[in-house]
This record gives structure tokens, C-alpha cells and sequence, in this order.
């Protein structure tokens, strides 16, 4: 039995940390985190897990955690991590970060998109970025996995393939990405008020979003080459979900036949990348409340271009499901072990 520790627990990364955790056969929980309820019962915080969760909220204490625990959570903002990962710490346990702070290779980007130091840069090229489905077993030898974004999980998934083969132009790729409010996260802000919000739909970040680079980077590693990509993340009303439509110039004439083989060569053993039938665009109420990533795409014969299209809940795949699904890898266990989690709907 794996003893597991999660830093913000109280979040909504957190508490779908909690819920999927307490469903794995062969994990226990044994420390609640949470700076701003220390001392609060966890059902008191996520009234569902009343009769489910007797545990205190603890603090922040990682140094002390690691004497407890197999693995870390650290589902908290930018920079916290960073500031408390030590070597003797990395000695005893596996660290699956949820934040940004070791998704990026080069610091000085870090700290130009964040506007923070980064802590721990000794770590940095050590961390795994913990994408399943392309660094799979890179992942299993880590100390830190560094957990991807939840725009950047659907969005690298949905072009990977033909990134990969060289189907489409990078320097052409836009990518246009909707998702709900709970990607904001749990504190309070004005701008996610329920009025704000309903009825309503926005751009936001607009060239500025911080996972920009991190797509970037990922999908340059699979072209073989850096480039830039116009990335325009929207806020809609609903409360979870990411739906991402991604357009670029085919650098030659395909079929619809050719394009899907490239899917498949690429996802068709991947138990949570499901590429849909043709024709069949993605929806977020397909995949809500689990960890599976539906894609699929329609080719523009009149643009030569190719709309690339994905949808994940970005509280799972895009959080805390693929944090799970990284435990998995790090401790041999199935890798859909306790996220075999059929989408709810309606």
C-alpha cells in the first residue's frame, strides 16, 4: 500500500486529488495539506467527503511529509514547490508537482512568463514532464514529475501526431482553447463570480497566457525544431472542461484516411486517447469527471488547412486524473488503475 501526501488539498486540483486517491485500491492517504484551513476537518472543507474523510488539514510541512509518505502531491500556486524541494527530501520521495514550477526547461522563460525566481533551478532539467502518453517511461524512472497544464494537455495531444510526422506547418499552428471556470481555481476572485461569468464568454491572456511556452516547447521537441504559436485560451460558464480546436497549413495533400493513421499510430494503445469517428467533433460533456482526452479532425481541402480538435476535464486529464495516472508509471501499478472513471452525462 502506497501512503500518499497531498500539498493543497483543499483546491479543486486537490479535492479531485482526494476523490480519485481515495477510489485506487492500493494508495492511502495520510496527509490532508492545506494552509488555509490547518487544523479543519477535510469534510468540513468538501462536504462530500463527509463519513469519507475523518483527517485534520495539515500544513505545508514537506520536510516532515516526507517521513511519512511515499509520494508527494503539491497541488498548490507557482513557486511553492520550488521553495520547499530539497535534496534530502527528494531522497526519500516521489514529488508529482501540479503547479508550473518544473514543466519548464530553460528558468530565465520560467521567470519571464511567471514574474517569480524560481527556487529550485538545480532541479529543473531533472524533472520529468509527466505527459503519459509521450514520455512514458522517462516518467517511470523520476524523482519529480513535473505534471502538465490542463490547455497544455489538451492541446499538445490534439496536434502531437501530425506535429510529430510533419503533416502540418508548426509556424502556422493557432490554437483556440475554451474551458470552465474551476481552471481558475478555488480563491476567490471577482472576474469568476457567478455574475461575471453566466451568460457570458471571454478571451483572456490573450499572447500573454503562461501556457503558451509550455506548448511551445513540448510540441518543439517534436518537431525537431523551436517555433511559436498563437495560443488564445476563453473562459466559459460552465464548471469544468477544456475544449481546444487547433488550426495549421498541411505541408502536403492528405487524405482523411492518412491523417487518421497517424492518429492511430500514436494513440490507438492509449487507453485514455480516444480519437473519435469520422466527423464526430469533441465535446466536454463527453468526457466530464474522467481522465480520458477525445480528439479528432476535419481537413479544409479549400484552405489546405487542418482543424485539429480535442476535449479533456481539466480537473482530471488536465490535473489531478493525470497526476494519478503519473503515481501509476512512478510505482508499477496499471496505469488506468483507479481512474477507470466513466465520463458522467448529462
Amino acid at each position: 500500500m502506497i501512503k500518499a501526501g497531498i500539498i493543497g488539498a483543499t483546491g479543486y486540483a486537490g479535492g479531485e486529488l482526494v476523490r480519485l486517491l481515495l477510489n485506487h485500491k492500493d494508495v492511502e492517504i495520510k496527509w490532508y495539506g492545506s494552509r488555509s484551513y490547518i487544523d479543519k476537518k477535510y469534510y468540513e472543507v468538501y462536504q462530500n467527503m463527509f463519513q469519507l474523510v475523518d483527517d485534520k488539514c495539515m500544513d505545508d510541512n514537506m520536510d516532515a511529509l516526507a517521513d511519512q509518505v511515499d509520494v508527494i502531491f503539491t497541488a498548490t500556486p507557482q513557486g511553492l514547490c520550488a521553495s520547499l524541494i530539497n535534496e534530502e527530501i527528494l531522497s526519500k520521495v516521489k514529488v508529482i508537482d501540479l503547479s508550473a514550477d518544473f514543466r519548464l526547461k530553460d528558468v530565465k522563460v520560467y521567470e519571464e512568463w511567471y514574474k517569480i525566481e524560481h527556487k529550485a533551478p538545480q532541479y529543473i532539467d531533472e524533472a520529468v514532464y509527466g505527459l503519459c502518453e509521450i514520455n512514458r517511461e522517462r516518467v517511470k524512472k523520476a524523482r519529480i514529475v513535473a505534471n502538465p497544464g490542463c490547455y497544455t494537455t489538451c492541446s499538445i495531444l490534439t496536434c502531437y501526431p501530425l506535429v510529430k510526422e510533419g503533416l502540418i506547418d508548426p509556424s502556422t499552428l493557432i490554437i483556440d482553447a475554451k474551458s470552465g471556470t474551476s481552471g481558475a481555481g478555488r480563491g476567490a476572485k471577482i472576474d469568476n463570480l457567478f455574475c461575471e461569468v453566466n451568460e457570458n464568454m471571454k478571451a483572456y491572456g490573450v499572447a500573454t497566457h503562461r501556457h503558451t511556452p509550455e506548448i511551445e516547447e513540448q510540441l518543439g521537441y517534436a518537431a525537431g525544431k523551436q517555433f511559436c504559436i498563437n495560443f488564445t485560451p476563453h473562459l466559459v460558464p460552465m464548471n469544468r472542461g477544456i475544449l481546444a480546436t487547433a488550426y495549421a497549413t498541411l505541408t502536403k495533400d492528405v487524405s482523411y484516411e492518412e491523417v487518421k493513421a497517424v492518429y492511430d499510430k500514436y494513440y490507438k494503445d492509449e487507453y485514455f486517447v480516444r480519437v473519435l469517428d469520422k466527423d464526430v467533433c469533441p465535446q466536454t460533456k463527453w468526457v466530464e469527471g474522467s481522465n480520458f482526452v477525445d480528439v479528432n479532425f476535419k481537413i479544409d481541402k479549400r484552405t489546405n488547412r487542418i482543424i485539429m480538435m480535442g476535449a479533456i476535464d481539466n480537473l482530471v486529464k488536465g490535473a489531478a486524473g493525470q497526476a494519478v495516472q503519473n503515481m501509476n508509471l512512478l510505482f508499477g501499478f496499471e496505469e488506468n488503475e483507479g481512474l477507470k472513471l466513466v465520463p458522467m452525462f448529462p
